[in-house]
């Protein structure tokens, strides 16, 4: 391996970096006519104005925004999945960020009109989202598209993290994990509790497996996909049914004397705590929580349930009896090589507060209710 960064270390400490505030280099190869060479990024929520004003120095500023934010602010978004904002000349870091969070649409309603790019390459700016996804940052990306032998040199000259166009996926790819601790941990509802603890390969949040019993492995385990919810789960927060649903099935699998809970950190649907603060705070003013994750420039749900069919089949389950009300949870455990030989349905934690979040759930979501 040598001491050398390989892609997947590049591409992590690319978002660490873009979570900080400072600049990346995206290299593309040597481009043909129309399509982008390199570019320098930043992250609409860290960056700093003075870094704005660098990057205004190297020519032409995008404002890279999703589809879902594009509509919101009635921008086009001609490369259908994005929208490429071309920054005005007396557009400060301060309409930057309103423009990327949606907590100020309603206080500054005038920002547009919004003069958003036709023609040419979006690839390099559809990486920059993806990066900013991964970071738990709103996917708004400030972007200058350079010659990749300048983009090159500028990375070289200020220690930037410089990451291959080639080697950010489309799409979010499955991690491979690697359980790394486990310890025998005496729950309230079995004395035969076992925690593992599995790292993915990327260095991203780590996940939980909550082993109750020693189940056979030749035969359908028990099991919960618990998403973690810090609101829900530790806080006692009655806007969700999270916290009941991860109780209700802990009683369930010890009552059984076997099961697994998997405890995954995708956190807001898989957007991160303070995006889903965010969408708190956009309910409140009355948007639904599918709504309030557009708004925010988000898909419905950008969770991603490999994860725990991972997790599975490295402890050696093949099939599964899931305890869920998510169709799309046992389509994707079937999807990776996990029989779902029965969905346990669990419902349970409903209140006057989630009443609504329960019923968009049920029509959006396409959850049994």
């Amino acid at each position: 391996m040598g001491l050398g960064l390989d892609a997947v270390e590049r591409l992590a400490r690319a978002r660490s970096d873009l979570r900080m505030g400072a600049g990346i280099v995206i290299l593309g190869p040597e481009p043909a006519p129309g399509e982008a060479g390199g570019g320098l990024v930043l992250a609409a929520e860290t960056a700093p104005a003075a870094r704005l004003d660098d990057l205004r120095g190297l020519g032409p500023v995008d404002l890279a925004i999703t589809d879902w934010r594009a509509e919101t602010l009635k921008a086009r978004a001609y490369d259908r999945d994005l929208a490429r904002v071309a920054l005005p000349a007396d557009a400060g870091i301060e309409w930057v960020r309103a423009t990327a969070n949606p907590a100020a649409d309603l206080d500054w309603p005038m920002k547009g009109p919004y003069l958003t790019r036709r023609g040419g390459d979006a690839s390099l700016h559809r990486a920059a989202i993806a990066l900013l996804k991964g970071a738990h940052l709103l996917p708004a990306a400030l972007v200058v598209v350079l010659p990749v032998a300048e983009a090159a040199a500028l990375a070289a000259a200020h220690g930037l993290s410089c990451v291959a166009l080639a080697d950010v996926p489309p799409e979010p790819v499955a991690p491979v994990l690697v359980e790394i601790a486990a310890a025998r941990v005496p729950l309230a509802v079995s004395e035969a509790g076992r925690v593992r603890v599995f790292r993915p390969r990327d260095g991203t949040e780590e996940h939980y497996a909550v082993e109750v019993g020693a189940a056979d492995r030749a035969r359908p385990v028990l099991c919960r996909l618990h998403s973690a919810c810090f609101t829900g789960d530790l806080c006692g927060s009655l806007k969700c049914d999270c916290g009941p649903q991860l109780h209700a099935a802990l009683e369930q699998i010890g009552a059984g004397g076997e099961g697994v809970l998997l405890y995954l950190n995708q956190e807001g649907r898989g957007i991160g705590l303070a995006n889903k603060m965010r969408a708190y705070a956009l309910q409140d003013q009355g948007f639904d929580t599918v709504e309030a994750n557009h708004r925010l420039g988000f898909e419905d749900d950008e969770r991603d349930f490999r994860l725990g069919a991972n997790i599975l089949r490295t402890m050696g389950f093949r099939e599964v009896r899931l305890m869920t009300n998510n169709p799309r949870k046992v389509a994707m455990m079937e999807g990776c090589g996990l029989r779902v030989v029965e969905r346990v349905p669990l419902k349970v934690g409903r209140t006057r507060f989630n009443a609504g979040y329960l019923a968009t759930k049920a029509a959006k979501s396409g959850h049994l209710l």
